[in-house]
């Protein structure tokens, strides 16, 4: 049946065509003829209520910030089917709800449009950064570049500039074109640097490996010398730390057959350390005693007497023969202890018994006595003038002779 807010807006007549108030007039919106004619008037009631629903939608839309372009397209569409529609109801609210939205798309417009210019600007802007810091990247020393890292780096940067490209608003061509070029061109630079670093290193590391290579060849050749191959197998690993960085890989397994080498031969040493220490333990005893007997030295005043008990001493150390190994560096240097004593009795001896130096002693004693004599004999005369500097002259000058002649007596 019709509603009482919607039957003022049409009529049934008697054949079932319906009408809708169309101004001062009237029009033919159908006819229901196999219905009664409140079920014909519903129909088109219902065909208004949809149209109404649309409308309603649309203003709806435009309060959530459609596209503004979109929202223009369907009240356009929307205007020229209510105008003809085939439907019961206050069709010229609908008209005039259409035409105030009409309006607001003029704002939402220019709101959108503002907004677009915005969220453009800040992309651009996001965008700039990624290239910047590709572009620094780039700038880069290569020599000094932690390249695993700046590999990373760069990955990371990409995959920000894809997903910024998915999500992100849609660029003007272009200053979009004029970015990636610049990006395009940091991520060429880099990748240039990182193969020409890695072909340097490869070949470094190729050099090295080849030096490397030989050192252990080398260095097994020494095995079959056994001890004697020592002296060389350490000049080889002074070349081998001077030979550089040949790869994780292949400096690992090198280094195992060098090592190996070493090994071998310092076994070798051992065994015969080993055999020495067992054959020279007991010279190390009588070593021991010999130190006994010649640490007291050290506090001997006689000369000839230290002298002669030394020279025994040595004469015995010597014939004892070899010690171990490890035993060598202590004893030689207490022994070295008590020769320094004694050399040190025999040099002073030297020292105070030289005839030249006596002489010169002696030359130099009568000088001062001749000079002492002499400011004595000025002290007293300054004394009785009672000339005070020439008193405190006299006094300073006699103090430094005297020092000097008690020096060389």
């Amino acid at each position: 049946m019709a509603t009482d807010d919607q039957a003022p807006w049409g009529r049934v007549d008697d054949t079932g065509t319906v009408f809708v108030r169309d101004g001062e007039g009237e029009r033919a919106v159908g006819q229901y003829p196999d219905g009664t004619p409140e079920e014909a008037m519903a129909y088109f009631q219902r065909k208004y209520i949809e149209l109404a629903g649309q409308v309603t939608l649309l203003e709806q839309r435009i309060k959530r910030g459609t596209a503004a372009a979109d929202v223009a397209k369907t009240i356009a569409a929307l205007t020229v089917t209510v105008s003809s529609a085939n439907a019961v109801g206050d069709l010229p609210s609908l008209t005039r709800r259409l035409g105030a939205l009409k309006g607001a798309v003029g704002e939402l417009t220019e709101k959108q449009t503002a907004e677009t210019k915005a969220a453009t600007e800040a992309a651009l802007a996001e965008r700039e950064t990624l290239v910047v810091e590709a572009e620094k990247l780039a700038a880069q020393d290569p020599a000094k570049a932690q390249w695993k890292q700046v590999s990373v780096t760069l990955d990371d940067i990409f995959a920000r500039w894809q997903k910024h490209q998915a999500d992100g608003p849609r660029l003007p061509k272009n200053e979009s074109n004029e970015l990636w070029k610049r990006f395009r061109a940091a991520r060429t630079i880099i990748e240039t640097h990182r193969k020409a670093f890695f072909a340097e290193l490869d070949s470094v590391h190729k050099d090295a490996r080849n030096k490397k290579q030989d050192l252990a060849e080398k260095a097994e050749s020494l095995i079959a010398q056994g001890l004697d191959g020592i002296p060389v197998y350490r000049t080889l690993l002074d070349d081998w730390k001077a030979a550089g960085r040949a790869g994780k890989k292949f400096d690992d397994a090198l280094w195992l057959r060098f090592k190996a080498a070493g090994d071998a031969l310092y076994s070798a040493k051992s065994e015969v350390d080993a055999k020495d220490n067992e054959e020279f333990s007991a010279n190390l005893e009588l070593k021991l005693a010999l130190l006994a007997e010649a640490e007291p030295l050290v506090a001997v005043t006689d000369r000839v007497k230290a002298k002669d008990a030394l020279a025994s001493l040595q004469r015995r150390w010597d014939a004892i023969g070899k010690v171990p190994r490890d035993k060598v560096k202590p004893l030689e240097d207490r022994l070295r202890k008590v020769e320094t004593a004694v050399r040190k009795l025999d040099e002073d001896h030297w020292h105070q018994s030289n005839p030249e130096r006596l002489a010169r002693a002696e030359g130099l004693a009568g000088q001062l006595q001749d000079a002492i004599a002499k400011l004595e004999a000025e002290l007293v005369t300054a004394k009785v003038g009672g000339d005070a500097k020439k008193v405190t002259d006299a006094e300073e000058a006699l103090d430094a002779r005297r020092a000097w002649l008690k020096a060389i007596g």
